[in-house]
């Protein structure tokens, strides 16, 4: 593989698979075992930065393992090393901010199974990269499953032409429901107050249509967002032409406090989104974590979740455009 940079040795992990020619995720690992501290690390990556950034084009993941990263300090050096943009985090999932640009994963229950999604899908501006840092693996579950969004949309299209080229053509209307207090007693759990950081209505709801959203407001003080119409597919440069299942369909219909519904308001068939998951869990990449793991997800290219775990756990993420 003549591509690879003689600064990394290419290794291997549970789960890794092959799609379309590409290796999901691409393990780099120190290039002897000496050579594995986070500082060393970081000057790799900066003279790496351009390699770094086509590799992770290509195979949509990349993950560090063995460079024995320790904690948020040094994963945030390494989030700076790429110079990629900071992207503030909008979305239901109750987070604690840690260090500069290192913040807590979803922290809702862990017995939850945190569906499928590409990161802020609904939101005007979505980060371009996901970097997940695991600080504490769990004794059990806990995965970070991980799909290629255009294989979905490929197989999409082969069992129910019609009904994609439907919602394609016509659009999708969401809404969500946010307290205005957070609560980690649920993996949607974040308050609007948090998300906006105002608890004035009138500055929330500006920030809330700076961002795409219409909002209505309930009586027990909850914040109801409406989006629409949003595309169900997309297509990002560099990515071969690929559709991406770019859409939150089957995290949100019919769930409490969400909906996905066509964008004229008429349901989406049952039988469309329940063959979808199926499809979304035969086509995933089960990756499990190991401490100081560093994962890089292309978020144009790949939806993520997280499995029930049991405790501890803790994830570390930052985000960038």
């Amino acid at each position: 593989m003549e591509h690879f940079s003689k600064d990394f040795s290419i290794g291997a992990c549970e789960g890794q698979k092959v799609v379309d020619g590409e290796t999901m995720p691409l393990v780099l690992q120190p290039p002897e075992p000496t050579r594995n501290d986070v500082e060393l690390l970081v000057s790799t990556i900066k003279k790496n930065k351009d390699w770094f950034e086509q590799m992770l084009i290509k195979n949509s993941a990349i993950l560090l393992r063995g460079f024995n990263v320790q904690n948020a300090v040094e994963f945030n050096d390494i989030v700076e090393a790429l110079g990629w943009d900071d992207i503030r985090y909008v979305g239901p999932a109750p987070r604690t901010h840690i260090h500069k640009r290192v913040w807590t994963a979803n922290e809702g229950p862990l017995s939850e199974f945190i569906y499928y999604h590409h990161e802020m899908v609904l939101i005007k501006e979505f980060p371009k990269q996901v970097i997940l840092f695991c600080e504490t693996p769990p004794p059990e579950g806990g995965q970070t499953p991980f799909v290629p969004s255009f294989r979905v949309t490929e197989r999409m299209l082969e069992e129910f032409p019609e009904a994609v080229e439907e919602m394609e053509a016509n659009g999708l209307k969401y809404t969500f429901t946010a307290p205005s207090k957070n609560s980690t007693g649920s993996m949607r759990g974040r308050g609007w107050e948090d998300a906006f950081v105002s608890s004035d209505r009138a500055i929330a709801e500006q920030r809330a249509n700076a961002l795409g959203m219409d909002v209505e407001w309930l009586e027990d003080g909850s914040m109801k967002t409406i989006l629409g119409p949003r595309s169900l597919t997309r297509v990002f440069e560099g990515r071969k032409g690929r559709r991406m299942w770019f859409n939150t369909v089957v995290g949100m219909h019919g769930k409490e406090h969400s909906s996905a519904l066509m964008a004229d308001g008429s349901e989406i068939p049952d039988n469309v989104v329940n063959r979808c998951q199926e499809i979304i869990e035969e086509e995933s990449i089960q990756f499990k974590w190991e401490k100081g793991d560093v994962l890089f997800f292309d978020n144009y290219a790949l939806l993520h979740g997280r499995r029930p775990s049991a405790a501890p756990r803790r994830v570390l993420v930052a985000t960038c455009k």
